[in-house]
């Protein structure tokens, strides 16, 4: 299976897996009964009191349940396939009923095809379900899960304690996973899984970068597993671990070569990077504005699409990759920042230009009363401080009997004339 590529979005993914049709599908992991007593990971031990027979029950759910309400007789929203816990509280409302009632109610709860019940330190037991068994403290759970072969396992420690170590295990065991076929490397602290067609150069950059002092987490066959919020960790298969295939030199012991500092067994998936082949038809990413996501078990992770030619040192490259994605982290975003600052100069060019700009002379189109601007004036612009310069009238306006009034508008002309724009010579009089 494969990861499905994502088109160019911002953000990440959180919470459990989603599953939608463009996710890529997985099968559901499970986990024994028998094989989750004897995992030494879980920390705490679990002794079996009823229901050897269904030690082969699966697990299939990481959440655990307890089941306080299904003692009454409300089984709505029991899920058989999680670990169903009774602590004390549940123990001593089970000692208050009779046999009958207890019966009742448990034979109900159990005959929900339960995958195992786990009774916690509660009252002191009152008797044995078997010769060579465990103690149970109510007689009638152990009498049931022999009935429907459910395994009855008992816990040492409080319900709190329980279920802690419980969910650390089956968190582990029944995580998501996915086999993805790449190289998956620890530059600088930053997952960097290596991407491309087969002898494209995946395994070759990895071994130039151990050599610089980088570490190896997998190669050829990288296990992908889902751990929330929204991360996927890669680990290698266990066949292929500490191994590394290079042409001409066939396989290689990382770990002998290069001592325990150059290998890591899992490491979280924070950069894709995807090798192609160079081509000049093809418009490869010059600018690091636009956000490309790779999608794995529903998360999706940051990619990015290197082309490869002779010449190129690939392994800078992804130095110089893992470093711009740890300032990525820390807030800073070098192409933004720089586009910003570029557009800021430009807006700062543009208003300079803009006020170096006179204002532009204006035409009225209306009369105005006396001492207002006249329509039709070529208008100055206001000089400093707002006063407006004092211009006598023209006496070239000025008839007989008539004064401060301008003559009257040529039909046609579209001009109107106005004492402080026009000035008339006087005409002359015949004879």
């Amino acid at each position: 299976m494969t990861g499905e590529h994502g088109g160019r979005h911002e953000g990440r993914g959180g919470g459990r897996a989603p599953r939608s049709a463009g996710a890529a599908r997985f099968d559901q992991p499970s986990i024994s009964v028998r094989s989750l007593m004897a995992d030494e990971a879980l920390g705490i031990e679990l002794t079996l009191l009823a229901g050897a027979a269904g030690l082969d029950r699966l697990v299939m759910n990481p959440r655990i349940q307890k089941s306080g309400l299904a003692l009454v007789g409300h089984f709505h929203g029991i899920v058989p396939t999680r670990v169903q816990i009774l602590g004390q509280t549940e123990l001593s409302f089970l000692h208050k009923l009779s046999r009958e009632d207890r019966l009742l109610s448990l034979r109900g709860f159990f005959g929900l095809g339960l995958s195992c019940l786990i009774l916690t330190q509660g009252d002191p037991p009152l008797e044995a379900s078997a010769p060579g068994a465990g103690a149970v403290p109510v007689p009638e759970l152990a009498q049931c899960a022999e009935e429907t072969g459910t395994p009855l396992l008992a816990s040492a420690v409080r319900s709190s304690a329980t279920i802690t170590a419980l969910h650390a295990l089956l968190d582990d065991r029944l995580a998501p996973r996915l086999r993805l076929h790449g190289v998956l490397v620890d530059v600088f602290g930053v997952g960097l899984l290596l991407m491309g067609s087969s002898a494209i150069g995946k395994s070759e950059c990895a071994l130039d970068l151990v050599m610089r002092g980088h570490r190896l987490v997998a190669d050829d066959a990288v296990e992908c597993d889902y751990r929330p919020p929204g991360m996927i960790f890669g680990a290698p298969a266990e066949l292929l671990r500490y191994h590394l295939e290079v042409r001409g030199l066939g396989i290689l012991n990382v770990k002998d070569l290069f001592g325990v500092t150059s290998i890591r067994e899992r490491k979280r998936i924070d950069v894709v990077v995807k090798l192609v082949e160079w081509s000049k038809e093809t418009e490869y990413d010059r600018l690091g504005l636009d956000d490309r996501y790779h999608t794995i078990l529903g998360v999706r992770i940051r990619e990015l699409v290197i082309p490869v030619r002779p010449g190129r040192d690939m392994a800078s490259i992804l130095e110089v990759a893992a470093r711009n994605e740890l300032l990525r982290n820390a807030g800073f975003h070098a192409a933004r920042e720089f586009f910003g600052n570029v557009e800021g100069e430009l807006l700062r060019d543009r208003s300079q230009e803009e006020s170096s700009v006179p204002p532009p002379v204006t035409l009225a189109e209306e009369p105005s009363p006396r001492g207002a601007a006249q329509p039709g004036a070529l208008r100055a612009p206001r000089p400093a401080g707002g006063v407006e310069p004092h211009h006598p009238p023209s006496s070239a306006f000025r008839q007989p009997g008539e004064r401060g009034h301008p003559p009257p508008e040529r039909p046609g002309s579209g001009f109107v004339a106005t004492e402080s724009s026009v000035s008339l010579p006087r005409p002359r009089r015949r004879g």
